[in-house]
Formats: C-alpha cells, structure tokens, sequence
C-alpha cells in the first residue's frame, strides 16, 4: 500500500538557537520513499548527515521569531509487518557485526537489571521470535497503553512500575527484556496507518531469524502499514527534534496518515 504521511511542527524560539531534527525516513525493509518534501521557515539554514545508526539527520540554525517545519512523505510499505513464529535465536557469534550494538544496556533500555523477570516471562518460550513474542504479550497485559500521558521519557525500570504507559515506554521495556536474553533489539520511532489517535508512534525491533522483527507491545495484532523514520538503542538516540542551549516553546504538532491506492501522479 501507500501512505501519505506528515508532521508540521510550530515552534517559538526566543533566541538563535541550534535544532537537531529526524524526520525523514529513508526507503529500506518494507518501505519505499517515492516522495517528499520538507519545509522550513525562512531564515533557517540546514545541513544533512546519516547519524552513525543510519538515520538522516537535520542540523539547522533557527534565527528568533516563530519557526515552522513541515515534513511530508509518500512511500509504499508492507500492507502488515512480517511475523515468523519459531524464528530462532541468532548465536552471539553468527550476529552481524552491526547487530552487536543493540546486545548492551543502554540510557533508558537498563538490560542487565532484567535478567530474572525476563527469564520467567518467557518460562518455556523456544529461545528466538516465541521469547519476545512472549515478552510483548505479557507487557500488554501488564500495563495500559495510554497515549494521552506524554510528558518525560522514563527507562525500562520505571516503566515497570507503573500500570500504564505511552508507546516509546513499553517498548523500551520490551527492549530491555530481550536484551537479557541476549537477543538483540532497537527502538523505532514512525508512523502507523492504523494508530489511534493519529500521532507519531513508537515500537521495537529484535533480530531473531537472521533478519529484524516487528514487535508492538501497543496493538493486538501487527496489520497497518508502518513507515519507520529513524532507528536507535532507545530514546535517546530517536527524538523527533532536539535543540541546544536556549529553551524554546513548541507550539503544536499535527501529524496525519492516509492510505492510498496509488502513488498520486506528478501530471494530474
């Protein structure tokens, strides 16, 4: 399918102040970037760059006064995200060297304090996609997806204290029991045909199988199109936007998803 995807975001900014913004996805497994654009107010000046996970990276210089961006993208994505029960556990030595990264603990990902909990999570489990398959429904069951909290990211131990959570910190705890178990998982920050409401969205990978898997402690099932745009170890590594030095005030964001049938033509 296609989507037609979007994120304006309104700030104002009282000084000169440097943004660091990740908002354009690239083509890659399941998605295929057929076209965008990406706007900026007046004034500011930008430079691009591939962070070291891969992820195009905006810096721009924003000069006072109010500032607006707008990103918008069309790409052709997988009608759901692939499943493969019984996927197996991958052999730390048969990992791909650029895997091994997301085995460690990280800022909001705290693996090594998970060792226990995740080992009776799994109880039985075949070692591999059955393990976070195990992991992912014990989270949903365990705490409430409530998209209305926002407010400060949390880590993996005190999202599970709690009884309800947004999207970014369930996966950060699903995150982190894999990792226990050694298998490697990441963060993905996206779009989601099917989200509701309509919002930014965040879910987590692991690598079972020899190839990465979908897992979303926030849905039942795994239909929708999904259009990643940047990947991480948490967090950390996967904000929308982040600025420097001066604080400044977000006015409003507004992101939209539609499915289409097509790739609207040029011509028309």
């Amino acid at each position: 399918m296609w989507l037609h995807a979007s994120c304006h975001l309104e700030f104002n900014v009282p000084a000169t102040t440097p943004f660091l913004f990740m908002l354009r996805p690239r083509s890659g497994d399941q998605q295929w970037i057929g076209r965008e654009e990406f706007f900026m107010s007046q004034g500011a000046t930008a430079k691009e760059f591939s962070d070291s996970f891969g992820n195009l990276s905006q810096r721009v210089s924003v000069p006072p006064g109010a500032f607006s961006l707008i990103s918008s993208v069309y790409a052709e994505v997988a009608d759901a995200s692939d499943a493969e029960p019984g996927a197996p556990f991958v052999d730390i030595e048969e990992l791909p060297d650029d895997v091994i990264q997301y085995l460690f603990p990280s800022r909001y990902c705290e693996s090594d304090r998970f060792s226990g909990q995740a080992s009776e999570i799994v109880g039985n489990a075949t070692p591999g996609y059955d393990q976070c398959a195990a992991i992912v429904d014990h989270i949903r069951e365990a705490i409430r997806y409530a998209p209305e909290l926002g407010g400060e990211i949390i880590s993996a131990c005190e999202v599970n204290q709690r009884s309800e959570a947004v999207c970014r910190d369930m996966a950060q705890l699903g995150i982190a029991c894999c990792r226990a178990l050694s298998i490697p998982a990441r963060l993905v920050v996206g779009y989601l045909e099917t989200l509701k409401p309509v919002d930014l969205h965040a879910w987590f990978e692991a690598y079972v199988g020899g190839r990465w898997y979908t897992f979303d402690p926030t849905q039942e099932n795994l239909d929708g199109g999904r259009l990643a745009i940047a990947y991480g170890r948490d967090a950390a590594d996967v904000a929308v936007y982040t600025q420097f030095g001066n604080p400044v005030d977000l006015i409003s964001m507004e992101v939209a998803v539609n499915s289409l049938s097509e790739l609207p033509s040029l011509f028309d």
